[in-house]
């Protein structure tokens, strides 16, 4: 059996669904016990709040990857996964990223809890959409438990909301 990996093999995936209405998968990610971690899955439920039909789907993936996995087997069009992202920034810093490839996963661990090992079990079913993007943010506070986002952070949530809106209008929903 050969292993696709990248752009590639989600198109390969997808060849047959085109000419239908395009489908955007919002997931949000992240602990609501420990403060800033709980970033995106607060962005999906506003996200979800505010809309009003359409194409996109929105799922609080919380810390349970393995329902990403799961929702995946419906094909989409583009996936667009909002957590908490160290990347060494100023807490409230936002980063839009294009996930270029994903690894393959060899073990399932049920949890899942971070979008690396979801995204490798959904590459393993073969069920990957073909543009997948990430909003994060850098949190402030994670170690702490706290249902509240940081004000830094909560500051942060309407930009990542504009952000995840400009992704879908990219594809018209």
């Amino acid at each position: 059996m050969s292993e696709r990996n990248g752009p590639e093999a989600s198109a390969a995936s997808h060849a047959g669904w085109r000419g239908r209405r395009q489908s955007i998968l919002v997931a949000g990610f992240g602990n609501v016990l420990r403060g800033d971690d709980g970033f995106g899955v607060e962005v999906v439920r506003r996200l979800a709040a505010d809309a009003g039909g359409g194409a996109a789907h929105f799922l609080e993936v919380g810390t349970g990857g393995i329902a990403l996995a799961q929702e995946l087997l419906t094909p989409y069009d583009r996936l667009v996964i909002v957590d908490a992202m160290t990347r060494g920034g100023a807490p409230g810093t936002l980063y839009v990223l294009e996930v270029e490839s994903v690894e393959t996963l060899t073990s399932v661990d049920m949890h899942m809890a971070v979008p690396s090992r979801a995204l490798g079990l959904a590459q393993a079913l073969g069920a990957l959409p073909p543009q997948i993007y990430m909003v994060g943010c850098e949190p402030g506070s994670v170690d702490e438990l706290d249902m509240t986002l940081s004000p830094a952070v909560s500051g942060a949530v309407e930009g990542a909301m504009i952000e995840v809106r400009r992704l879908l209008a990219d594809l018209g929903v």
